[in-house]
């Protein structure tokens, strides 16, 4: 499986993440983090965005993104607009169709092909047809 390269990390970023791996080595697994490490961080993912921070200090995601509350770098350059826009039009209206076909007892065949959009009174249709036969 093929790694992408990693970006070269910020030198704020890997100045916190000195005292952050400082701080580990001192406290028990599983310590809570100290206020002042987590509000450093949540500064450094307003500037470079809140992934560059969690993969670089190896922090919960959601927990920073939750510090940082919507106020996250965007990857994206402001000025940037879109490349492509693809509009998709509606489908077009089928145009409703019948087609009736009768056929009597002696052999006779009546086919109606109706382009409307209501149908015809088909048993109306078939009684006239019916009465032509006597």
């Amino acid at each position: 499986m093929n790694r992408r390269e990693r970006k070269p990390v910020a030198a704020p970023i890997m100045e916190l993440h000195r005292e952050l791996e400082e701080y580990r080595r001192s406290q028990p697994r599983r310590a809570k983090l100290p206020e002042s490490i987590w509000e450093a961080a949540a500064a450094l993912a307003r500037e470079h965005g809140v992934y560059a921070v969690v993969q670089a200090l190896r922090l919960d995601y959601m927990k920073l993104k939750m510090r940082v509350g919507g106020e996250v770098a965007s990857q994206r350059p402001a000025n940037s607009k879109p490349v492509f826009v693809e509009l998709i039009a509606p489908p077009a209206a089928k145009k409703e169709e019948c087609l009736i076909e009768l056929e009597s007892t002696r052999g006779d065949k009546m086919r109606i092909h109706w382009p409307a959009s209501t149908a015809p009174d088909w048993t109306a249709l078939l009684r006239a047809w019916r009465g032509t036969e006597q």
